[in-house]
């Protein structure tokens, strides 16, 4: 990986964690209604895995999508307007923080049904091959997705079409309070994919230049029509599963030991080795903060959805069913 790929990861994984802190900002003050489940800690896998991608590819998200849904191109003013609920958001403020899309920038949506966007990514990646665009899909999902039916069926049909989807598996060890231990079989989630004869890895989700290196290949086996990779990245939510969870099911120890492993702060060591200088690290973090408090602005000065709009996007057509 060349200095400037991991500068601009490096400035993409300040810009999440930016826009994650807003956002339990804006629920602690009650303004933002519902919660949302942030991606603190994680920011390594979705900016070096988007940093390879086009706008043409394709990615299915997760309920905790708002890192991927920023990593693959999206304007944080709509990203943040959306799950503040209004009408300036990607979805009119109908999607929230759960059902985030972008499809400008190939984000097919995120998931609140665990599992539910990796059938969607197969689906895509199915047309990117009869279409023969020369595109991948991607499909970001969690350790306890791997236990649903329809990671399985995925990666089995994905194999025997040999289809260019790449399965990116975000193991934070958690399945809300449930460890990693207590409910699946293996211990390396990536193991999984030998029953389907595709190449599989775990890498360390917190580094970048071991993520990007796996990807890397998967993306060109994909698109040489040799078919799918199954990737895990082991890596940590520093806060609970979601913005009001008291986290009685690990210790204070656990989640400052991960936090001595934050992926900024890796990244960050990797690019002063480089000779990249404190100063101009300091300036790609500020003007994160600078686009978050823009965006910040922009969203609570936004409108509420039009009440007359309501049937507005909504297949159905008002009138009377024969």
């Amino acid at each position: 990986m060349d200095r400037k790929q991991l500068t601009e990861i490096y400035f993409m994984m300040n810009k999440i964690r930016k826009f994650e802190e807003k956002a339990l900002q804006l629920f602690e003050s009650n303004k933002l209604r519902g919660s949302v489940h942030l991606c603190i800690g994680q920011e390594a896998t979705p900016a070096t895995v988007c940093s390879m991608l086009t706008d043409d590819d394709y990615i299915t998200s997760t309920h905790r999508g708002h890192g991927h849904c920023i990593a693959k191109g999206a304007d944080v003013r709509y990203a943040l307007a959306e799950l503040m609920g209004k009408a300036t958001g990607y979805c009119k403020g109908r999607g929230g923080s759960m059902h985030i899309a972008d499809f400008s920038k190939g984000n097919l949506g995120a998931n609140a049904i665990v599992g539910g966007g990796i059938p969607i990514a197969v689906g895509a990646a199915l047309a990117s091959k009869m279409q023969k665009n020369n595109r991948v899909a991607v499909s970001f999902f969690g350790d306890s997705a791997t236990n649903e039916g329809t990671f399985h069926e995925s990666l089995n049909l994905a194999a025997v079409w040999k289809l260019p989807v790449i399965f990116v598996c975000e193991n934070n060890l958690y399945g809300i309070s449930v460890p990693q231990w207590q409910s699946t079989s293996v211990k390396d989630i990536s193991v999984r994919g030998e029953a389907y004869h595709m190449p599989h890895f775990t890498v360390d989700g917190n580094k970048p230049d071991e993520i990007a290196a796996v990807f890397a290949d998967a993306r060109e086996r994909a698109l040489a029509g040799e078919g799918p990779t199954l990737i895990e990245c082991k890596t940590y939510r520093w806060l609970g599963h979601w913005t009001g969870d008291p986290q009685p099911y690990r210790s204070k120890e656990e989640i400052e030991e991960w936090k001595k492993k934050c992926p900024i702060r890796y990244t960050r060591e990797l690019l002063e080795g480089m000779g990249v200088t404190a100063e101009e690290l300091d300036g790609l973090e500020e003007k994160a903060q600078a686009l978050i408090d823009e965006a910040e602005t922009f969203a609570l000065n936004s409108p509420e959805p039009d009440p007359a709009r309501v049937m507005d996007d909504v297949f159905y057509d008002g009138g009377d069913a024969k």
